[in-house]
């Protein structure tokens, strides 16, 4: 694409447009020529503007394909591509895998802030550092645990192989990976050794030659305790409750401090099924409190939500469209059927944001649980 095509879009305010100068972007930039060039402290302050602006509204298969053509690029600006390793799994996958943009301290983050299906493909990112390996096992995340076993280009210590075996334990899934790591030694296939199914043992003694009678001896007495009632196995931990609705909090956060979180988000969170992140947008957005907001979207008048709207800069002619897709991912609600719907239009009377938000706030501490 040429410099006067991408002139022309950037003009544009079109969705359509805007998506396509992100992408245009992203391969001028991939350009060998270009490369060079985008490393420069000014060039990244103003990739990261463009970036950030246009990639907050785009839809799901625009971050997809940018995720995918960013994540081997080391001139990507490491706000957009924290963004998107924030993002759905699907488009986070390939930033977390490959991006060298990622530092130690960014997959330490990820292992705190994100959901489970993030923390595994850090553990499955080739060449983990001790720092990123010592978070992984801080946390002891079975999933992530495992993933970490299978990954046998991470920088694990003699010490760290240890404390994977010993966790092998308790989490059965992590045995197969283990015995099949190269870093694993003899010394630690002889504990592995009690623990594992009658295939792997067999694999286990004839790579590391085992002296099988004695270690049977040994899995004979486990086996002895174990039917005495003293078991060493438990249940592995499960996944923090609440783990993705904490995550989109800190994603609006980060957007918000970015002042890259806009009305279109709104939008946006909703046509991808996503009503928490919609929530806590509008009530970042508008200063609301998550509670009124939350009571709002549960309750039976939809005036309320036009009103937050209205307060955020929606516009008139796309409340429709707001209310339709979030009555269809909250069991009908807010409810009022076609009549609240009406009594909801009112609520874009020509009044400033400020008077809209503050009418929210008066109505809606009589839904809001005190």
């Amino acid at each position: 694409m040429d410099s006067e095509s991408l002139f022309d879009l950037a003009k544009s305010r079109q969705p359509a447009d805007r998506e396509r100068l992100l992408l245009a972007i992203a391969d001028l930039c991939d350009s060998p020529h270009a490369v060079p060039a985008m490393k420069s402290p000014a060039i990244q302050g103003l990739l990261s503007s463009i970036f950030m602006s246009l990639v907050v509204e785009a839809e799901r298969d625009i971050r997809h394909r940018l995720s995918a053509k960013l994540a081997s690029a080391d001139w990507a600006p490491n706000a957009l591509v924290n963004v998107l390793a924030l993002d759905d799994i699907e488009i986070a996958r390939p930033v977390i895998a490959m991006s060298p943009v990622l530092h130690d301290l960014d997959l330490v983050r990820l292992l705190v802030e994100a959901t489970i299906e993030h923390q595994i493909e850090v553990a499955r990112r080739p060449c983990l550092s001790q720092a990123v390996i010592g978070a992984i096992l801080e946390q002891a995340e079975p999933a992530v645990m495992t993933a970490l076993a299978g990954n046998h280009t991470a920088e694990l210590s003699p010490a760290d192989m240890e404390e994977l075996v010993e966790a092998s334990r308790q989490i059965a899934a992590m045995r197969t990976p283990l015995s099949q790591h190269p870093k694993l030694t003899g010394q630690l296939a002889k504990r592995l050794y009690l623990w594992v199914g009658l295939a792997l043992r067999q694999g286990l003694a004839d790579r590391f030659r085992l002296d099988v009678a004695i270690l049977d001896e040994a899995l004979a007495a486990s086996v002895a305790e174990a039917h005495n009632g003293v078991t060493t196995d438990a249940a592995p931990r499960t996944s923090r409750a609440g783990e993705r609705e904490a995550m989109e909090h800190r994603l609006i956060d980060k957007l918000h401090a970015a002042g890259q979180l806009r009305p279109g988000y709104l939008v946006r969170a909703l046509r991808e099924g996503r009503l928490g992140l919609f929530c806590t947008a509008l009530a970042v957005l508008g200063r609301f409190e998550p509670e009124q907001v939350q009571a709002t979207l549960d309750s039976d008048r939809p005036e309320l939500l036009a009103l937050a709207c209205a307060a955020v800069g929606i516009d008139r002619s796309v409340f429709p469209d707001i209310l339709d897709m979030a009555r269809n991912l909250n069991d009908g609600r807010p409810g009022g059927g076609a009549e609240g719907a009406r009594k909801a239009s009112v609520a874009f009377a020509p009044v400033s944001p400020e008077v809209a938000g503050a009418a929210f706030r008066q109505a809606a501490r009589s839904l809001a649980p005190a």
